[in-house]
C-alpha cells in the first residue's frame, strides 16, 4: 500500500524526469525513448507483474535502479573483470545517493529513505525477500530485453556463463518467469544450453 500518493507520484515524476536527461536513446514500438527511462519502466513493469502487493519502498526502488546511469560510463574504469566490479559498486552508492536526495526533497522520512537506499546497493540479496524480488526483476528485465543485443557482442562460452550466473541469482518464482519469455529462436538455444550444462532445464530450481 502507498503511504501517500501525492508523495510517491512526485518521487516517481522525480526520478522519470532525471532519466530523460539520459543522452542515450533505444528505439521500441517504432519510437526512440532516453534509454534509462525505458529501462526504469520496465523495472516497474515486472515487478508489477511479479508481486502486484510490492511495498513502496521496494517500488521506488525498482523504478531508481539506473538513475541516471550515464553519469558514470563503464569506460571510466578499467576494461577489466576488476575495473567492472568497481564500476558496478560505485554504480550501487550513486544510484542510492542520487534516488536519496530525490526522497528526501518530496518528503520521505528517514527510514523509508534509509530500506531504498538499502535495496539499491544490493545487499543481502538471499535473505532479504525484497532484494531477492528486485533481483529477479533486474534479471528478468535484461534477458527480456537486452540479452539478445547483448549476445551478439560476445562469444558463446562467456554467454553460457553470464547466462548460468544470472540463473543462480534468481529465485524460483523468477526462473519460472524466465522460463516463459518470448525470446528469439537464437537467445532461446544459448538459455537451454547454459541450462541444460547445469543440470536445470525446466527444473525452476534456484541453483
Amino acid at each position: 500500500m502507498i503511504s501517500q500518493p501525492q508523495r510517491f507520484e512526485a518521487a516517481i515524476r522525480r526520478f522519470d524526469d532525471a532519466n530523460r536527461a539520459d543522452p542515450n536513446r533505444e528505439v521500441f514500438e517504432g519510437r526512440e525513448h532516453p534509454r534509462e527511462l525505458l529501462y526504469a519502466q520496465r523495472m516497474t513493469h515486472w515487478l508489477d507483474r511479479l508481486d502486484p502487493e510490492a511495498s513502496e519502498p521496494l517500488r521506488l526502488a525498482a523504478r531508481s535502479q539506473h538513475l541516471c546511469r550515464w553519469q558514470i560510463p563503464r569506460n571510466e574504469y578499467p576494461m577489466d573483470r576488476a575495473g567492472y566490479y568497481r564500476w558496478r559498486t560505485r554504480l550501487y552508492a550513486f544510484h542510492a545517493e542520487k534516488a536519496g536526495e530525490i526522497l528526501r526533497e518530496v518528503g520521505y522520512d528517514a527510514a523509508t529513505v534509509d530500506r531504498v537506499q538499502e535495496l539499491l546497493k544490493k545487499l543481502r540479496i538471499k535473505s532479504d525477500p525484497e532484494m531477492q524480488l528486485l533481483e529477479d526483476v533486474i534479471c528478468l528485465v535484461f534477458l527480456e530485453n537486452y540479452f539478445a543485443d547483448f549476445s551478439h557482442q560476445h562469444d558463446e562460452a562467456k554467454l553460457i556463463t553470464i547466462l548460468q550466473k544470472t540463473w543462480r541469482k534468481m529465485s524460483p518464482q523468477g526462473q519460472q518467469a524466465a522460463l516463459q519469455l518470448p525470446l528469439s529462436g537464437e537467445a532461446r538455444a544459448l538459455v537451454e544450453k547454459a541450462l541444460a550444462a547445469a543440470g536445470e532445464v525446466g527444473s525452476g530450481k534456484d541453483g
